[in-house]
């Protein structure tokens, strides 16, 4: 499936997405009216509706305050919820099935907007996205931060979270050692060796088990070193592009640090909660990971400790950070029994109102411009410290990814990193590989 690039990214962005712990099951909302024709008749909507929302790092606070609302404005709705870490694999079957929930958040292990596209499981919402607007008339699509994936011209998504994948570090620790916040790559170098002399550990973890070493690291050396169309490419599966000069060159900064001895060797075994939890524990001195990092470990946090966050520091001296916004989005199902209340649910919730919720319920901002978190004494320090640093563009160039990468490629180059990363295979056989992978999905694709 060709899919065209659209569309650049230069605004602010803090938040997050996509993996963690949560509810599970089943749940209803509320019952559907005694006469839902009489709901009707007042311009209320009617009848089941289905929502799929993936629980992970951010919680559920929002989406239950948010579906409440919702429900409360449309009492003739029977909304049943379907939400939890593990709602991706338990709701599969019916996918397949072609019986769908009416609404899916698209976040989580699992899931995956482009392989839902590509399985024609998504409803077009091209022309009646062009028709929404905010509450004062702003219309929505001018109003993101990140414009929705394309394919062939279509979106068949709506982006809801932004997520600012980064590289985390104990501020506190770091000042008291004496170790300098990395600034460039070589500088990222400097520290990680002081580190390891120092402190006797590995500087760098990450998550072993899902792709966010590929989503944390390797993407914002790319974006650096290549641009938007190397990530466009990239993304794409181009023939070519896996195994080009620009990416030989950011993939062999990561085997430099595989070869230091900065990355902990024991990284292939964790998951995303493992690692984190070794990150705060100064097991380790920085993970890339998205945003939601804070909020998921915030009982766990030790006494003293102080989230300080990079843009992943891959490029070389002299040229700013380079930040990927990961979005995760809402969509209908094309089999939607109740599209009628899945638009209006979107429709709700894509509003200033909402997305000032997010940041306080869920530690998130959701893919809206023009919403002020100076004046709320709830949104954590670290929030707003991020906001200043990203909308600094001499500091930041923000890049935009046409659409989201393929489970399909991105399971395989993943495989591929983790076995360079652990000293398996050289840089030079990575992109090979890497290059196959593609070539592979390409031939699938058609």
């Amino acid at each position: 499936m060709k899919r065209q690039l659209k569309g650049l990214v230069a605004a602010a962005i803090i938040a997050g997405l996509m993996a963690g712990c949560g509810s599970t099951g089943q749940q209803e909302t509320g019952k559907a009216a005694d006469k839902p024709a009489e709901a009707a008749a007042k311009g209320k909507l009617s009848g089941k509706f289905e929502i799929q929302y993936f629980v992970g790092g951010y919680g559920d606070k929002w989406w239950k305050q948010a579906i409440s609302d919702f429900k409360a404005a449309n009492t003739g709705l029977d909304i049943v919820e379907y939400a939890g870490p593990n709602v991706n694999t338990e709701m599969k079957t019916r996918w397949i099935s072609n019986t769908p929930p009416d609404l899916v958040y698209i976040a989580g292990a699992g899931s995956s907007e482009a392989q839902m596209v590509a399985d024609d499981q998504l409803m077009d919402l091209t022309e009646w996205a062009r028709t929404l607007k905010l509450e004062d008339g702003t219309p929505l699509l001018s109003s993101f931060f990140v414009k929705p994936g394309e394919y062939n011209g279509k979106m068949y998504a709506l982006p809801l979270v932004l997520d600012a994948w980064g590289t985390w570090y104990d501020r506190s620790w770091m000042k008291q050692n004496g170790y300098k916040v990395p600034s460039d790559f070589n500088t990222w170098l400097d520290t990680m060796k002081d580190v390891k002399e120092k402190g006797g550990i590995a500087p760098l973890v990450t998550d072993g088990k899902h792709p966010y070493p590929l989503r944390g690291l390797l993407m914002p050396g790319f974006a650096a070193e290549g641009g938007e169309k190397l990530i466009a490419d990239l993304v794409d599966a181009k023939e070519g592009a896996w195994k080009s000069e620009p990416v030989l060159k950011v993939v062999k900064k990561v085997e430099q640090m595989q070869k230091a001895g900065y990355i902990d060797p024991g990284f292939a075994a964790l998951n995303h909660t493992q690692s984190q939890m070794n990150f705060l524990l100064h097991k380790n001195a920085f993970i890339p990971v998205g945003f939601w990092l804070p909020f998921e470990m915030q009982k766990d946090v030790p006494q003293g400790f102080d989230f300080g966050f990079i843009p992943t520091p891959m490029q070389d001296p002299g040229k700013p950070f380079a930040m990927l916004p990961q979005i995760s989005p809402l969509a209908i199902a094309k089999k939607a029994k109740n599209p009628e209340a899945a638009k209006a649910f979107i429709d709700f919730v894509f509003k200033r109102k909402y997305a000032e919720l997010s940041p306080e319920l869920q530690g998130a901002m959701l893919n809206i411009k023009g919403v002020n978190l100076d004046n709320n004494p709830k949104i954590p320090p670290y929030l707003k410290e991020v906001n200043a640093l990203v909308n600094d563009k001499s500091k930041v160039t923000f890049y935009s990814l046409p659409h989201p990468m393929s489970a399909d490629l991105e399971k395989p180059v993943f495989d591929q990193l983790v076995s360079l990363m652990l000293g398996q295979i050289t840089a030079e056989e990575f992109v090979q590989r890497a290059e196959k992978a593609a070539a592979d999905f390409r031939k699938n694709s058609k």
